[in-house]
């Protein structure tokens, strides 16, 4: 029996991991311009446990809290494209685990047309910012619902709500979905 190992051409189709963080464990990835992140911290005790989930003294956002709301996704299940002219998402992963696609389409921006995926998830919450004009679709890549809250930079408004929308399957965008459900 050889102790050979397989390489390129013995076996077809293999491929080496890329690097995804830095030794201490900090992303390689890009993200577009303006989107920022804050570590939080969930305290566990004998009783349960808590966590902060937003709080202006941080410092982390300019835009004071005027709206919050939650919403789900069922596992498996994609909320996206959308995208906002007039406010910012800023999320916070109460339970689950969610993948959050962003395509900057803003023609101003130094980070136009890069197309980043962040993972959130409840065993390492932070806060996540996506600017106006920064396209984003989010998709639960867990086994149970994904509980989100938004605290946006504006309250929502009924007569003329700042969302847009395109298909998890368009061809404006240029990122595809593995067998998209969703809207």
């Amino acid at each position: 029996m050889s102790n050979a190992l397989p390489t390129n051409q013995t076996i077809t189709g293999i491929r080496q991991d890329q690097a995804t963080v830095t030794p201490d464990g900090q992303p390689l990835a890009k993200v577009p311009h303006g989107v920022t992140f804050r570590p939080l911290t969930t305290h566990v005790d004998d009783r349960g446990n808590v966590c902060e989930m937003y709080d202006p003294r941080w410092g982390w956002h300019p835009e004071p809290l005027v709206f919050t709301y939650f919403y789900t996704i069922r596992p498996g299940v994609i909320k996206g494209w959308a995208m906002h002219k007039r406010h910012e998402d800023r999320y916070f992963i109460m339970f689950g685990e969610m993948e959050v696609v962003l395509y900057d389409a803003r023609e101003d921006s130094p980070t136009f047309g890069l197309v980043s995926k962040i993972y959130l998830s409840e065993f390492n919450r932070r806060l996540m910012n996506i600017p106006r004009g920064v396209w984003h679709a989010d998709r639960n890549v867990g086994s149970k619902d994904v509980v989100v809250v938004n605290f946006p930079t504006i309250p929502y408004d009924h007569h003329d709500p700042d969302k847009y929308r395109l298909p998890p399957d368009t061809d404006q965008i240029p990122y595809k979905f593995d067998n998209p459900v969703g809207w």
